[in-house]
């Protein structure tokens, strides 16, 4: 497993979805996943620092994670299926180890809240690498006054329907 950290998070042009770039932490290779609005803003405001007065759901799931007393070790980027990438979350309490499947994006956003580090398989980078685009199409990174603009002129229909 290599471990990366957070590079940056940028905007697809030719989807005007966000991406988040992890970058290997001993080295220059980057593993780009898209994301969700509302997952970029959690990452971009840890990264940022910005506290509310109340917590927001990753704030939430920290506070759950320390409330039961575990600690979360490690987030883990395992494999990408038909373009969906898949992370596990990995608690421990006492002698107890629960692996718990995940969105990178919530896993992320988590890890960044409990100082954890980020792992992701060598086959993932090598593979992001064959796939990359060239720099003038990749995801361009976001200032604090863009992401507050594109996160305003969000539609609530790019959030899907809701069916109860």
């Amino acid at each position: 497993m290599i471990e990366v950290r957070v590079a940056h998070l940028g905007l697809d042009r030719a989807t005007n979805s966000p991406v988040v770039i992890l970058q290997e932490k001993e080295g220059e290779r980057v593993l780009p996943i898209w994301i969700g609005p509302a997952e970029a803003s959690a990452i971009a405001m840890e990264l940022a620092g910005v506290k509310f007065s109340r917590p927001l759901t990753h704030d939430l799931l920290k506070q759950v994670i320390v409330g039961l007393g575990a600690d979360l070790r490690r987030v883990m980027i395992t494999q990408v299926k038909e373009n969906t990438y898949f992370a596990e979350l990995h608690l421990h309490r006492n002698d107890h180890v629960v692996q718990i499947d995940a969105r990178p994006s919530d896993s992320i956003a988590v890890a960044l809240r409990l100082n954890a580090p980020i792992f992701t398989r060598d086959e993932l980078l090598e593979r992001s690498s064959y796939e990359t685009v060239e720099p003038s199409d990749a995801p361009q990174p976001l200032d604090a006054e863009q992401l507050k603009t594109y996160l305003e002129n969000l539609d609530p229909e790019d959030f899907g329907k809701f069916t109860p």
